[in-house]
């Protein structure tokens, strides 16, 4: 084992957690380089999101149009998973950080994960379609092989709630004036465009575009990768997963459950039923145990080796 010197071992110690974010000093903070007292009051918290993430600082176009999409993220109403969790949580006696952190675990692939799915498809279409592609075609052909394999549902595609979402036209409104700008390229709102009319001739049905979907061409024409893509909803939601902790906490309602107690849950286990007596059930499971001892007897029985046990 190779001795070190002192300095030898300190320097690896302070490599161990090696970051390009921040430097800290007694007195002094950096992020990405910018002294913080020349951020703070210079830099909102988008452009913070951006530099934190990126490294470099954003242009305004596109810190407008990121703050676009998050602005429409943070909240659906107390029937959102995510927002019942943290309403439910706190009428059991959680602060709000604890709610928060309730709330935010279940934004997983089912609820949370549709945007980063989305964009994940939009890059696969353009792999495939190239520079000169088709498009449609392209996404045609990666939507049959998602149903063929047993994914029907197209993640970014349709809602439970809206038949037409309120909030994709506006972005994509936004997303126009940026590509006429020239802070996009356009080829990811193409390609949103062309997965619904694929959508259309796969199913005959016009099944639209919703928030993960649009939000999902945002950060892909921003250059953000999936991953982040689910992130920045992520932070986007818990805005609204603290304001309804908050105002539940303010209301002092206890033990919230998912439904009020007048309305019935539906049970779907036997009729009732009385229970056997003890002798009874003894009597009634012998046969059973008897059998199932015999069947191992007999398993047993058959796995010995023949022929005196010899290896032939």
């Amino acid at each position: 084992m190779t001795t070190k010197t002192p300095e030898e071992l300190l320097a690896d110690a302070s490599a161990w957690w090696d970051t390009s974010i921040i430097d800290i000093h007694p007195g002094e903070i950096a992020i990405r380089g910018y002294p913080i007292e020349q951020l703070i009051g210079r830099v909102g918290f988008v452009e913070m999101i951006w530099l934190m993430l990126r490294g470099e600082l954003p242009t305004r176009a596109q810190a407008d149009l990121l703050e676009a999409a998050l602005v429409p993220g943070v909240d659906h109403g107390p029937h959102a998973p995510s927002i019942a969790i943290s309403c439910m949580a706190v009428s059991c006696g959680l602060p709000v950080n604890g709610a928060m952190a309730s709330a935010v675990n279940v934004l997983d692939d089912v609820h949370g994960g549709a945007g980063q799915q989305c964009m994940e498809l939009y890059r696969e279409i353009d792999a495939i379609a190239g520079n000169d592609g088709d498009l449609v075609q392209a996404a045609i052909s990666v939507i049959e092989r998602e149903r063929q394999a047993g994914r029907k549902i197209v993640p970014g595609f349709g809602h439970r709630f809206h038949p037409v979402d309120p909030r994709c036209a506006p972005l994509f409104e936004l997303v126009a004036k940026a590509f006429a700008a020239g802070a996009v390229s356009g080829r990811y709102a193409e390609i949103g465009r062309a997965v619904e009319i694929a959508i259309d001739r796969i199913t005959g049905r016009h099944i639209p575009m919703n928030i993960d979907g649009i939000t999902a061409v945002v950060f892909c024409e921003l250059g953000f990768e999936p991953e982040l893509g689910r992130g920045l909803f992520i932070l986007s939601r818990s805005v609204g997963i603290l304001a309804h902790a908050w105002e539940q906490k303010q209301r002092g309602r206890r033990m919230m459950g998912p439904m009020p107690r007048e309305i019935p849950y539906r049970y779907s286990g036997p009729a009732r039923r009385d229970l056997p007596l003890r002798d009874a059930r003894v009597e009634r499971g012998a046969p059973v145990a008897a059998a199932a001892s015999a069947q191992r007897r007999h398993s047993d029985a058959a796995a010995l080796p023949r022929h005196g046990g010899q290896e032939q």
